[in-house]
């Protein structure tokens, strides 16, 4: 496996390496060796699997304050999706700066998602389902989100307009950035 560091510190894009032959081929997705040379602490506590009926789907932005801040692996199993993640860390050199990657079940690329950074994806197909591997379980009453169109960011989402959103994140409030958001 490769990992390629984004221009946010400290999130990768993984590219995997596969050993191909007359049946597929065979790919390691996670090794803690490999995370460990490149200072990632990644143990995996849970994992979550998120189906999406229709293409337009949007889900976020998402992420767990402390004490229960978690990191993500994310890969998209079937289907294809736009993957968002903004830095909320207020004393990174990247804080509020956002970062998007297609995912595609072809490529079998993931996506690691250090503690502090809220996440969301819309839906580029219908039927489209995410795969996720966590470092900390889920706590509701940490649970956090910010809009998924705040002006702060100005993420630039495809030009899909949102066709499923749920009411809680089409009503998350605006980020201030005088706020700590993850602690």
């Amino acid at each position: 496996m490769k990992l390629i560091e984004t221009r946010l510190r400290g999130a990768y894009v993984i590219e995997l390496d596969m050993l191909c032959d007359e049946r597929g081929f065979f790919a390691r997705s996670f090794c803690q060796d490999d995370f460990k040379k490149y200072n990632l602490e990644f143990s995996i506590v849970q994992c979550n699997v998120s189906q999406n009926k229709n293409k337009g789907t949007l889900r976020g932005m998402h992420f767990q304050s402390a004490p229960f801040q978690e990191a993500k692996l994310v890969s998209c199993t079937k289907g294809a999706i736009y993957d968002v993640i903004i830095d909320l860390r207020p004393d990174s050199i990247t804080y509020c700066e956002w970062f998007a990657i297609e995912l595609h079940s072809e490529d079998y690329q993931l996506l690691y998602i250090p503690e502090g950074f809220a996440h969301g994806f819309q839906t580029l197909e219908d039927d489209s389902v995410v795969f996720y591997q966590m470092s900390e379980t889920y706590h509701s009453e940490f649970a956090r989100g910010i809009k998924w169109n705040d002006p702060v960011f100005n993420i630039k989402w495809p030009e899909i307009e949102p066709r499923v959103i749920s009411e809680k994140d089409r009503f998350y409030t605006d980020f201030q950035k005088d706020k700590d958001f993850i602690s």
